[in-house]
């Protein structure tokens, strides 16, 4: 339950060991591109992005000053924050891979029974007859909260009968929500392992149900691969390149792996041996750690280490990893290191004091990665042994900002109690938070 950097004895930064391709990312965003007018119709806050699912890449110059602060260190190069907790829709990193899937699936109903073609305005899914057709469909999930959050509220946009298998770890007010929307929810006293499985059980029994897989899911993957060319363009617009000396350098939030796993495939297929990724976990749970560290993947538990896996980042509250993940993106991982969950609450309250940013626990773990990786000597080994070290005064840190925006206010207020237990925020603050 301590805090440790581990650096990847098999990260292979040349050699691809995948069976996915670029064509797979190419399909996806096709797919994504061609259900744009649909998502711009029915989510109007897509508008802007004319129906994209994308959040801004900012840079974060006064966080960057005040952890050099408190750590008595400099931070070389550039700090960014990756602010997926303001994607529209589910507000978390979630909305890319849960949303393409049952858009993938909502897609492949339709095609099967002869009401779409490809070359149709996918508008038409906005329709009463679409509804009507998707309200003899059921979808499954099982989630800690954030996934289920982006499954259920664009399964029941479509009209699908959606029901969302919640472990214990899950936000009351995720459920909630999903509940307003008019998702089933099912609770259960146990973790995330349990949820899923129930899940699983549930779509095996009945063959309308689609059970969309956290664990081994490749559409999921796929959606959150799509996101590496979008972010080629975002450094571009920002005049910074990728390349020999100018690493970049990414801290992912992980839980099962889906998310982080999916964008760390997509960016090592973009920028190939210039970039590196980093994976966060909570002290009490890290799954993805344990299974890339004993090659055991899923095979091996946070249970068998006398872990108990409760932490407050409920997204990342998970016992066993992927092993569809752990074997698919291993070699392309740097590391990974772990984060405990009142440091998490401490850095939520900083963010917010210096940049008026607000995530929910779970999103600030990336912030302790270039901390680590410049504090412990594993970091400054890897540093040296990558031919890193000579370059980092322009390299460029990616912090991912996993959720938050659709956290509510009184909740909030909560979680920046608990970061500083000497500051009150008002409400007014809270209330215009970004």
């Amino acid at each position: 339950m301590e805090e440790i950097l581990w650096i990847n004895p098999d990260y292979d930064a040349k050699n691809d060991k995948s069976t996915l391709t670029n064509h797979d990312i190419l399909k996806a965003n096709q797919r994504l591109q061609r259900f744009a007018p649909y998502i711009e119709t029915v989510f109007p806050e897509t508008a802007s992005s004319k129906g994209i699912i994308e959040s801004p890449l900012v840079e974060i110059n006064k966080m960057k000053e005040s952890l050099e602060q408190n750590y008595h260190l400099n931070i070389p190069g550039t700090l960014l924050l990756k602010c997926d907790h303001a994607l529209p829709i589910s507000g978390s990193i979630k909305a890319r891979g849960g949303i393409y899937e049952v858009l993938k699936h909502a897609e492949e109903l339709a095609l099967n029974h002869g009401l779409l073609k490809t070359t149709d305005s996918y508008i038409k899914f906005a329709s009463s007859e679409f509804r009507q057709f998707f309200s003899s469909y059921k979808i499954a999930v099982g989630s800690t909260g954030n996934l289920g959050l982006s499954i259920g509220i664009m399964s029941a946009q479509l009209g699908f009968q959606v029901t969302v298998h919640m472990s214990l770890d899950a936000k009351q007010w995720k459920k909630e929500l999903l509940r307003s929307k008019g998702v089933h929810v099912i609770e259960y006293p146990s973790d995330y392992s349990k949820a899923v499985e129930e899940g699983r059980k549930q779509a095996e029994a009945d063959p309308t149900c689609y059970f969309i897989d956290d664990e081994n899911s490749q559409d999921l993957f796929l959606g959150y691969a799509v996101i590496a060319s979008r972010l080629k363009k975002q450094l571009q617009n920002l005049n910074i390149p990728v390349d020999k000396e100018h690493p970049l350098f990414i801290y992912l939030p992980c839980g099962v792996g889906g998310g982080p796993g999916g964008i760390t495939f997509g960016l090592k297929k973009e920028f190939g041996e210039h970039v590196h990724c980093f994976f966060a976990e909570p002290t009490h749970s890290p799954c993805f750690l344990i299974g890339q560290m004993t090659g055991l993947q899923d095979k091996v538990s946070v249970f068998d280490f006398g872990l108990d896996n409760r932490t407050d980042a409920d997204g990342l509250a998970v016992g066993r990893p992927s092993r569809f993940v752990g074997k698919t993106i291993g070699h392309m991982l740097s590391g990974c290191y772990t984060v405990q969950d009142q440091k998490l609450y401490t850095l939520l309250r900083e963010l917010a004091d210096q940049e008026n940013i607000f995530l929910e626990p779970s999103a600030l773990a990336g912030f302790l990665g270039p901390i680590q990786l410049i504090l412990q000597s594993e970091g400054k080994k890897f540093l040296v042994n990558q031919h890193l070290h000579k370059n980092m005064e322009k390299a460029t840190h990616i912090v991912w900002a996993t959720g938050g925006s659709m956290v509510p206010n009184h909740v909030m207020e909560e979680y920046y109690r608990r970061g500083a237990s000497n500051h009150v925020m008002s409400n007014d603050s809270i209330s215009n938070r970004n």
